[in-house]
């Protein structure tokens, strides 16, 4: 590789005005995001509030009712991967048919979701905010 190949570095190998911006701009969103986890309710008042308000965006502008049908089919998606888990325990049977739980090959498993809570809300809200533009 030459050198200004990498992201970010113009010809001379500094790094741009534009791309330092951007940095800056993630990291700042990044430490929004961190500090906003342990407030979950509070979170999911602000995302309830934004659905709300395009919701009435909807209604008075008698429009994007495409854009809302894909929308409540994400939220959708997005739910059925919060309630499924990570693991199918269906899929890790070895035998064809049914059998009981044993003590000796059974152990506890915790339900561990495919789509953990911060990241469906972090996703449900980014969809939302993309529905408004």
């Amino acid at each position: 590789m030459s050198e200004g190949d990498s992201a970010g570095e113009s010809i001379h190998g500094k790094t741009s005005v534009v791309a330092a911006f951007f940095t800056r701009v993630g990291q700042v969103y990044q430490s929004w995001l961190d500090k906003s986890t342990p407030f979950y309710a509070m979170r999911w008042a602000g995302t309830l509030l934004l659905t709300l308000v395009y919701m009435i965006r909807v209604y008075l502008l008698q429009g994007w009712y495409i854009v809302t049908y894909a929308l409540g089919i994400y939220h959708l998606n997005l739910f059925i991967a919060f309630l499924s888990p990570k693991v199918d325990p269906s899929l890790l049977e070895e035998d064809e048919g049914p059998s009981l739980p044993t003590k000796q090959n059974e152990e506890f498993r915790p339900f561990i979701r495919r789509l953990p809570e911060f990241k469906f809300w972090h996703s449900a809200t980014k969809g939302i905010v993309i529905a408004m533009l």
